[in-house]
């Protein structure tokens, strides 16, 4: 049986979760209470302004209900507004806050930081090829 630090899979979530864990830590040192999640929901919120939240739990890999989660604590921390629309009672639109952008802004230069520290060393090259990796792997599983 093959040991779990030669499965590729296995390293890549070590990446992954040495970086998140990095990246919150340096954020928390600069004065910055948002998590990674929230600050990625904020950010495909900034990016796409008439996403649902059904579309966003889908471009950040979460379950609905995280999603739901998240958006109540950036409402709460007023990053986030959100009203019913007139015309569909169902369907809410999702606002970033000036104080929402001010924050995205702030750490903006630190979330820079976070990934060229974690790209140190490696080559524009290297960084494309392991992109395309990741997008066969996916597609194969798709």
């Amino acid at each position: 049986m093959e040991k779990l630090e030669s499965i590729i899979f296995y390293s890549i979530d070590k990446a992954i979760r040495t970086y998140r864990q990095y990246a919150q830590n340096q954020l928390k040192q600069h004065g910055f209470e948002m998590t990674i999640d929230q600050w990625i929901v904020l950010k495909c919120i900034l990016e796409n302004p008439e996403i649902t939240q059904s579309e966003i739990a889908e471009k950040v890999f979460k379950d609905n209900a995280s999603v739901t989660r998240i958006i109540s604590l950036l409402i709460k921390a007023k990053h986030l507004s959100k009203r019913t629309m007139r015309s569909n009672r169902r369907r809410v639109v999702l606002t970033i806050t000036p104080q929402g952008i001010e924050t995205l802004k702030g750490m903006e230069q630190i979330v820079l930081k976070n990934r060229s520290k974690a790209l140190e060393g490696i080559s524009q090259q290297e960084i494309e090829l392991v992109k395309n990796v990741m997008v066969k792997m996916a597609a194969n599983c798709e």
